[in-house]
């Protein structure tokens, strides 16, 4: 077998290359221009203040290290002005070696660029009837304006709102509450006995001109049965109840006599005073003898007894300024005050007698049926569970000497002559 070999390529011999042989591109001039000036691609950055990555872009011809292409004119001619070179020459040669070429309005590039525009269909999903007519621009829905920062913001407005509100409502609503507090007096049954009544013995019915709370309650009317002439009467703090006796006063009432008590109406001969004058002789008239009978009838002396006496009233005088709480037999606390000089409080006449809780006890005093008694306690001191009976406070204090305070020689002086 014979081999064939393969012959060796001819070798020209084109003698030595010289400088003018090789093919002389744009960035080798603008490198070789660098490096004459002896400045690197940072020092260009941070005289030209052009990023040194456009730079070496330029140098090497790369179009796509630019994010916009309008850039590139400037960036080329102000480089080539840096390094002492023509740039209308420098511009041209770069657009020449990398065919590049700006496209502005009248270019053919811009031309083609918005035919080919005009051609792609743009699909509308809004379908806005307004579209296209005329110069109006076509309208935008709300919802591709809103941003996720204002709907943040309207939230908290919104919420900002809602509790000044809600914070005004509470602050009326507290300004506007009603609190009702305890009565410094206890309202009295007045009960009036008509001994003249037909069909009634004396004492046999009595008549409420306050509302009774046990009658209304009951659906009965003002009257009571003599039979059932109780010596005390409930009188309820708040709405008044047949069966529940939570928050019940028992408000003391007198008893009723068994024997009334009459007053004779003519007095003795020898109470008539014979010089006594005598009316001058007048026209009595029908008007005058039915006022005189009225008087007659309506006269409280000459009206029988059918009741006992009431308690004794008791009173607490302040002599100088002290803080006094009365508390009712069930811990309620009826009275609570700081009492200046010279001010009373009336005890009210229960069926058990308060207690008394005072400080300054030293001018304290205890007034019964005007007398007075004390003090509370010597000095300012301060007094607990002090029963406010008039058997009692008698017993467990003496009259009050006038001569050892003179700020209760005043008041007692004023009140005598009240």
């Amino acid at each position: 077998m014979i081999w064939r070999k393969e012959l060796p390529p001819a070798q020209t011999d084109d003698g030595q290359r010289g400088f003018d042989d090789f093919e002389l591109q744009l960035g080798d001039v603008l490198r070789g221009e660098r490096a004459t000036l002896g400045k690197s691609l940072l020092d260009v950055q941070r005289e030209l203040h052009i990023r040194a990555a456009h730079i070496a872009a330029i140098e090497n011809g790369e179009l796509e290290a630019f994010e916009t292409q309008s850039f590139v004119a400037g960036f080329v001619r102000s480089y080539a002005r840096y390094l002492g070179m023509d740039p209308e020459w420098v511009y041209e040669r770069f657009c020449i070696e990398h065919n590049f070429q700006v496209a502005h309005g009248m270019s053919n590039g811009a031309i083609g660029a918005s035919r080919t525009a005009k051609q792609i269909p743009v699909h509308d999903p809004r379908g806005a009837p307004l579209k296209g007519v005329g110069l109006l621009p076509d309208p935008t829905p709300f919802w591709h304006r809103v941003e996720p920062g204002a709907l943040g913001s309207v939230t908290v407005l919104i919420a900002l709102i809602l509790g000044l509100g809600f914070a005004g409502y509470t602050v009326l609503k507290e300004v506007q509450r009603v609190q009702v507090a305890p009565a410094d007096m206890v309202p009295n049954v007045v009960s009036d006995f008509d001994p003249l009544a037909p069909g009634a013995g004396i004492g046999s019915r009595a008549t409420a001109f306050d509302s009774d709370p046990l009658t209304s309650a009951q659906g009965t009317g003002p009257a009571l049965s003599g039979q059932r002439s109780a010596d005390a009467t409930t009188v309820s703090s708040t709405s008044p109840s047949a069966g529940s006796a939570e928050g019940m006063v028992r408000i003391a009432r007198p008893q009723a006599l068994d024997v009334p008590v009459l007053t004779p109406r003519d007095g003795p001969i020898a109470a008539i005073v014979p010089v006594a004058p005598t009316p001058s002789p007048r026209a009595i008239t029908t008007d005058d003898a039915v006022a005189q009978a009225l008087a007659d009838a309506l006269d409280d002396a000459a009206a029988p007894q059918v009741l006992a006496a009431g308690p004794d009233t008791v009173e607490l005088l302040a002599v100088r300024p002290s803080w006094l709480r009365v508390r009712a037999a069930d811990g309620s606390v009826v009275f609570e005050r700081i009492l200046d000089a010279g001010e009373r409080y009336t005890i009210p006449q229960t069926e058990e007698p308060p207690t008394l809780h005072a400080g300054n006890s030293g001018s304290v005093y205890f007034l019964i049926n005007g007398e007075a008694y004390g003090p509370a306690a010597p000095g300012a001191q301060v007094v607990r569970n002090i029963p406010l009976d008039v058997a009692a406070l008698r017993e467990g204090f003496a009259v009050a000497d006038l001569d050892r305070d003179d700020d209760l020689a005043v008041h007692v002086a004023r009140l005598r002559d009240e």
